[in-house]
C-alpha cells in the first residue's frame, strides 16, 4: 500500500514529505494532548482514524545529550511532516509527538509499517547512529483495540493523556467522592442486612439457585470486573433474546416496549420469560441493586455515575460511546436513572452520561442520590 493511499492525499507519496513548516508548530504539552483529544472527537464523527507517535530517548532524563537529540529529531521532524499533521510535547522535553492524522480506514500494518519506515531514514540520515541508537519510538492508533481486562485497562492510556492530567487535578475531589462511597456504601450495607436475609430467602423459595446473580461488567477504562446483584432470572436461562434486542437498542432500531401500562413505552425488554415472580418484584422496586454496594466497596464502582455494560454491549458500541466508560467510575444511580430511565433512547442516555462526566460535583452527586428514591418508585409504577 503507497502512503498516498494511507493518507487519502493526492499529492504527497509519503505522509512525512512536503515544505518545511515553521517551528511555532512545535505544541506545548498542554496544547498537545488537547489536539489529542480533539482529534478523538473528529475520529468519532468521521471514523477516520489518526497515529499518535511517540519518540524518546534513553538518555538520563534533563541531561544535555537527552535535550540534544530530542532537538534533533524536533528538527528532523519540523522538516518533513504535513501541514496537516500536528508535533509537539506529548512530555514537556522528555517525549516528543506526531499526530498523522486523516489516514486511511484500511490495514494498519501496512501503514505502520510505511511510517515507520520512513521516520527511521529520516532520522538516519540526519543523526549521528550513536544518537539514533538511543530513541525509542512507538505508535499508537485511534481508534484503539479494545480488548477488557481485569488487571489492565481495556484503552489505550497512550491515547488519553488528558484524561490522566484531569485525574492529577481533580484528586482532592476524587478522593471526597471516594470517602464517601466507601461510607455510604457501608453503613448502607450495615442497615439493609436484615433485608438481605429476607431477599436471600425469597429467592430460595421461589426458584432453585443461587442468592447472588454474578456476571462480567465493564468498568472505568475498560476494566472487567465482577457485577452482583440479587439473583432474580432462572438458572441456566438463554440471553441470546437480550443480546438481539441490546444490539438494535445501541444500533438506534429498537422500538420502545410497552411496560406496565405506560402508553411511551421502554427501551427494556419487558415480559422477560428469563425473570422469576420474585425477580419481577426485586427489579421493579430495584431491590436486586442492593448487593451492588459490596461493588462500591471494593471500589470498581462508584454510589454515582453511568451503568456498566456488559461484554456484549460494548462490542456493540459505536466509538463515542465508549467515552461514557472513561471519566468516571460506573455506578449504581446516575443522571440517566434519574432523567428518564429506560424511557429514553440508547444514544440520549448516553449523552447524559458524557454530561455528568463532564460537569460533576459533589453537590450534582447529592441531588442524584436525593433523588434516586422517587425516580425509583416512579419506575415500580
Amino acid at each position: 500500500m503507497s502512503l498516498q493511499e494511507a493518507g487519502k492525499q493526492p499529492d504527497l507519496d509519503n505522509p512525512l514529505s512536503g515544505q518545511a513548516p515553521p517551528a511555532e508548530r512545535v505544541l506545548q504539552e498542554y496544547d498537545f494532548t488537547r489536539m489529542i483529544s480533539i482529534e478523538r472527537k473528529r475520529t468519532e464523527r468521521s471514523d477516520v482514524p489518526f497515529l499518535l507517535m511517540l519518540l524518546e530517548t534513553n538518555a538520563a532524563e534533563g541531561s544535555s545529550g537527552d535535550s540534544r537529540i530530542l532537538i534533533g529529531i524536533l528538527s528532523v521532524l519540523l522538516s518533513a511532516i504535513r501541514e496537516t499533521d500536528v508535533i509537539g510535547w506529548y512530555q514537556d522535553r522528555t517525549t516528543v509527538g506526531v499526530i498523522f492524522t486523516g489516514l486511511a480506514e484500511c490495514d494498519k500494518a501496512s501503514i505502520l509499517r510505511s511510517i515507520l519506515n520512513r521516520v527511521r531514514s529520516l532520522l538516519q540520515n540526519e543523526l549521528s547512529p550513536q544518537n539514533c541508537s538511543q530513541i525509542r519510538v512507538s505508535c499508537h492508533f485511534f481508534p484503539d483495540d479494545w480488548k477488557p481486562d481485569r488487571k489492565v485497562r481495556a484503552c489505550n492510556p497512550a491515547l488519553y493523556p488528558d484524561l490522566q492530567h484531569a485525574e492529577k487535578t481533580r484528586r482532592s475531589v476524587l478522593f471526597f467522592k471516594r470517602a464517601v462511597d466507601v461510607l455510604g456504601s457501608a453503613l448502607l450495607l450495615v442497615l439493609c442486612a436484615p433485608l438481605f436475609a429476607l431477599i436471600a430467602l425469597a429467592i430460595k423459595l421461589s426458584s432453585p439457585g443461587p442468592v447472588f446473580f454474578r456476571q462480567d461488567r465493564i468498568g472505568q477504562y475498560g476494566r472487567r470486573f465482577t457485577f452482583l446483584k440479587f439473583r432474580s432470572m432462572y438458572v441456566n436461562n438463554d440471553d441470546s433474546r437480550h443480546r438481539e434486542y441490546v444490539g438494535r437498542l445501541i444500533a438506534g432500531s429498537a422500538e420502545p416496549m410497552p411496560s406496565n401500562g405506560d402508553a411511551s413505552g421502554v427501551f427494556k425488554l419487558a415480559r422477560d420469560t428469563r425473570v422469576t415472580p420474585t425477580g419481577r418484584l426485586l427489579r421493579g422496586t430495584s431491590l436486586d441493586e442492593l448487593p451492588q454496594f459490596l461493588n462500591v466497596l471494593k471500589g470498581d464502582m462508584s454510589l454515582v455515575g453511568p451503568r456498566p455494560p456488559i461484554p456484549y454491549e460494548l462490542a456493540a458500541y459505536e466509538i463515542w460511546h465508549r467515552r461514557r466508560l472513561l471519566q468516571v467510575k460506573p455506578g449504581i444511580t446516575g443522571l440517566w436513572q434519574v432523567m428518564g430511565r429506560s424511557r429514553v433512547p440508547f444514544d440520549e442516555m448516553v449523552r447524559l452520561d458524557l454530561h455528568y462526566a463532564s460537569s460533576w460535583t459533589p453537590w450534582l452527586d447529592f441531588k442524584i442520590l436525593m433523588r434516586t428514591p422517587g425516580a425509583v418508585i416512579k419506575g415500580a409504577y
